[in-house]
């Protein structure tokens, strides 16, 4: 995992219709990077339900909201359509951005073979430096959303 005040690593990561998004072109803005395991899980749904409940505290803040997942792009635009989403869902099909950020979640579900991201939620400054970490211990564990906001918020 990169260390807190370093640059948050770049990516560039396919929203839901397909078209490229790239975490150092959102520089000038604060960005919440939630990453989570799996589209259309229980927890991953109240994770990005509560995200989506406290996007106008966020954008108060000047702050955009992505979700990042290792489904593509079409199972995270059903994910996005049936939760009401109302922030970008990246897809990192290709694992790179979870790689980065060194949150790989090997063999995840039991499933030899399968990777997925471990629920985390990074604050990367207008800058552009990674000033929040947060790495869940297990998949079903939820983030302290006061403390992401609060850590957007000292920024």
């Amino acid at each position: 995992m990169p260390d807190i005040g370093s640059d948050a690593p770049d990516f560039t990561l396919p929203d839901t219709k397909r078209e490229a998004v790239k975490l150092s072109a959102q520089r000038g803005k604060n960005v919440v990077l939630a990453f989570f395991p799996a589209a259309f899980t229980g927890v991953c749904e109240k994770e990005l339900c509560t995200f989506r409940d406290s996007l106008a505290a966020f954008n108060d803040l000047d702050a955009a909201v992505y979700g990042i997942c290792v489904d593509a792009p079409f199972s995270n635009a059903a994910f996005a359509e049936k939760n009401g989403l109302n922030f970008p869902i990246l897809s990192d099909y290709a694992r790179e951005a979870v790689r980065a950020y060194g949150i790989e979640h090997a063999d995840f579900a039991g499933m030899a073979g399968y990777t997925a991201a471990k629920r985390s939620v990074f604050v990367v400054d207008k800058e552009g430096k990674l000033r929040f970490a947060w790495v869940a211990d297990n998949p079903g564990q939820e983030p302290n959303y006061d403390d992401v906001q609060a850590a957007v918020k000292a920024l």
